[in-house]
């Protein structure tokens, strides 16, 4: 039975192998002996790394982190899923949500977000125009059909979901549903990730009715969240068809809750980034920057300032600002040009689809597994 399996995982491989979803990593002598006889470890390294990732490089986070894990570990090692995993990840800005989808690619695909086979969606940017929503309608259902048809493991990011257009987002369910095939192809095995502010407000305030009641946030369960932000999304009138399509439909299978972020979490944003820095050769990991950075952040409530406005976002920039700081500290100067904090976007964005949706001189049809 086991060498079956390893046959059918070493044939998955060779069908699509830009995919890592059990990574080959030699962990003991009968795992040494399995990678020389050519197979694989199915998806043990995958939990293993991904909960590595979640621990160390995601702060404040304990019921995304736990989610996620239980989501796509189960989905990732079952060879037979029902339907696509749909992961509907909701919370303020700069809390994760994007670096999240960035960490699932990382432990699913060699290249991580650079794969062929993940693509990044933003309503905002993709689909700007309403006047042209028959044309992305056509051109998203053909841009999945083909990506799936070449590699059924494929993942699509959506973000900014909240301000998607009804009509659009409708186009899509019927590769959300519990369907063998639709239109000769199964996307039984693809990933789709749903990123939105929407339900962030009631995030907030529940998890600052914790600390205003000198409680843990550790102890902020799902079910403290899910119903009233389900609600809060429900009566938001641009968000109706999400809401109604995605989960009254219980076509979402995890939603996920991103909790605002304090001053400690934004400390070891700081360090986590100095850390990587220093890993490339660029400088030596400082608590006392960490806190500096974290201390000039902006927080709210105005009065209480318990939660970093940007959450973790602009860290990047902060710590290439902190130069231009010091001379502003020592001599009242600072030059305005680094002064404009700028959004991070998940590395490796490939499928820019502007308004037609494809690039110039590629399709997905040109793409193969690797």
């Amino acid at each position: 039975m086991k060498s079956k399996k390893g046959r059918v995982l070493l044939l998955w491989l060779l069908v699509c192998p830009g995919v890592t979803g059990a990574i080959v990593v030699p962990f003991s002598i009968s795992s040494a002996l399995g990678i020389a006889m050519g197979f694989i470890i199915s998806c043990q390294l995958t939990q293993w790394s991904l909960k590595m990732d979640l621990e160390n490089k995601l702060f404040g986070q304990h019921l995304a982190s736990r989610i996620i894990l239980k989501a796509v570990s189960e989905f990732m090692s079952n060879d037979n899923p029902k339907k696509p995993l749909v992961l509907s990840l909701h919370g303020p800005s700069g809390t994760g949500k994007n670096f999240v989808s960035q960490l699932i690619a990382e432990n699913i695909y060699k290249e991580g977000m650079s794969s062929k086979f993940v693509h990044v969606f933003t309503s905002t940017l993709h689909f700007q125009n309403p006047r042209l929503l028959f044309l992305y309608k056509y051109q998203l259902q053909q841009w999945i059909k083909d990506s799936v048809s070449n590699c059924e493991r494929s993942m699509f990011i959506f973000d900014e979901m909240d301000k998607m257009d009804p009509g659009l987002i409708d186009s899509i369910q019927p590769y959300l549903e519990y369907y063998g095939k639709v239109v000769g192809v199964s996307y039984r095995k693809s990933i789709f990730i749903f990123l939105s502010n929407a339900g962030g407000e009631i995030i907030v305030q529940t998890a600052l009715d914790f600390w205003r009641a000198r409680r843990d946030r550790k102890e902020i369960d799902l079910k403290d969240l899910k119903t009233s932000v389900s609600l809060s999304i429900f009566n938001n009138h641009k968000s109706d068809s999400f809401c109604t399509t995605f989960i009254y439909e219980n076509l979402v299978d995890y939603f996920v809750p991103f909790l605002p972020l304090e001053y400690s979490h934004v400390v070891q944003c700081a360090m986590a980034e100095m850390k990587t820095r220093a890993s490339e050769g660029d400088g030596t990991p400082d608590l006392n920057v960490a806190k500096q950075v974290a201390h000039d952040w902006l927080y709210f409530p105005k009065q209480e300032r318990v939660f970093a406005v940007k959450g973790c976002k602009t860290i990047e920039s902060k710590l290439d600002q902190l130069p231009l700081i010091s001379v502003f500290y020592d001599d009242h100067m600072i030059d305005d040009r680094n002064s404009k904090a700028h959004a991070s976007v998940p590395v490796g964005v490939r499928h820019s689809l502007g308004t037609a949706l494809v690039r110039a001189g590629a399709s997905p049809t040109d793409f193969s597994c690797v």
